[in-house]
């Protein structure tokens, strides 16, 4: 019996994902390349074997295991330099290494934000009180394979305005993560993101995105936390990268201080975050860092 040949029309969608029709794309090509070989040309996106997503995964536990000791220290009078000492020295027990530390020049071993402070705080002798916002971003490698994920933790009881950026923060980055799935985009996940933040009267930072994890620090693609339904790259079964929307109570906008390296809200208000490792699965995501909102 002869198997049912399936054609395809030159003006259907090309079957590699790319968007375009068929005719416009792949059927001129001699010869077809693999999804991972596509993707590693057209967007320079690696797609994860599955012996690498072991190897992301075990060193997201790893990171989980750090930032859940982490939330139990968090408290008035802790020095955010007290925050970096206890993961420096959990990561480098465990036999990894905090990916941070002089990455780019950055002098720490993990970013630590409070309060006005949108990302990549440098610890130091900041002392928390009581009613802030703290976000504590961490990145180990283990074993060659990186995983990056933050939460952001109340200090003592915290105010209204405190509760409403943490909670509008934390549903942004599940309504992002709601839209992975195979033949989902990239735009599907900025726009549910900056939807809902917006809706509330809260604003999505521009300047600093998710991206691509897992081989290196930072790879593509990169995850805007704003965006159109049905816009960017396709999503297929391997990638791996981060959300991590930053929302601000105020306006978007932002300055970084002389460190080079801090940024803050420009009109003071409070921002917060939430960012987990996702993988890309035949049927839908696995996070690779998951943890409890």
């Amino acid at each position: 019996m002869k198997k049912k040949v399936v054609k395809i029309g030159r003006n259907d969608l090309c079957p590699c994902g790319s968007k375009k029709k068929y005719k416009n794309c792949c059927r001129n090509k001699k010869k077809r390349t693999s999804i991972k070989e596509e993707y590693k040309r057209r967007y320079d996106i690696i797609l994860k074997e599955p012996y690498q997503v072991e190897g992301i995964r075990k060193s997201g536990e790893l990171l989980i295991k750090i930032l859940d000791q982490v939330e139990e220290m968090i408290k008035p009078g802790l020095k955010t330099e007290d925050i970096n000492t206890f993961v420096h020295e959990q990561t480098v027990r465990a036999g990894a290494i905090p990916a941070p530390l002089s990455y780019r020049g950055f002098p720490k071993s993990v970013c630590v934000s409070v309060n006005e402070v949108i990302c990549h705080g440098i610890p130091g002798d900041r002392v928390l009180k009581d009613g802030d916002i703290v976000n504590v971003d961490i990145t180990p490698i283990l074993d060659g394979y990186y995983s990056d994920a933050s939460k952001t933790f109340f200090v003592g009881t915290p105010d209204e305005k405190g509760k409403k950026i943490v909670s509008v923060a934390a549903e942004s980055l599940k309504r992002g993560i709601s839209k992975v799935a195979p033949g989902a985009t990239l735009g599907d996940i900025g726009y549910a993101i900056q939807s809902y933040a917006e809706s509330c009267g809260c604003s999505v930072v521009r300047e600093f995105v998710g991206h691509g994890v897992g081989i290196n620090f930072h790879e593509q693609p990169q995850v805007l936390h704003f965006g159109t339904r049905g816009k960017g790259v396709c999503l297929v079964p391997g990638m791996v990268f981060t959300i991590e929307p930053m929302i601000n109570l105020g306006k978007k906008e932002l300055h970084v201080l002389e460190d080079r390296w801090t940024a803050v809200t420009s009109d003071g208000s409070l921002s917060a975050q939430f960012e987990q490792t996702l993988l890309v699965t035949e049927k839908g995501w696995e996070s690779l860092t998951p943890y409890e909102f």
